[in-house]
């Protein structure tokens, strides 16, 4: 699976706190009002650590989606 094929969610319990998209023209960062952001990869790495490090004792859970067109090609090569 390759970075524009899916989308990595950064959640807290069952509600999104943050939808990171890889395009064309690069990352993109959705937040919970809404909103649509473009970021460097550097932004989303230092939004996505925190969660992976310490996220876990906040309830905090990082998913990685893949795009509805790929998701038969690599059902069996992701974790939900």
């Amino acid at each position: 699976m390759k970075n524009d094929e899916c989308a990595i969610y950064i959640m807290k319990g069952e509600k999104c706190v943050n939808k990171f998209r890889k395009d064309k023209t690069g990352w993109s960062l959705t937040v919970t009002s809404g909103r649509v952001f473009p970021c460097t990869c550097e932004q989303m790495v230092s939004h996505l650590l925190p969660a992976l490090a310490f996220g876990r004792g906040k309830g905090m859970v990082v998913k990685v989606i893949p795009d509805e067109q790929s998701e038969a090609k690599n059902r069996d090569n992701y974790l939900i």
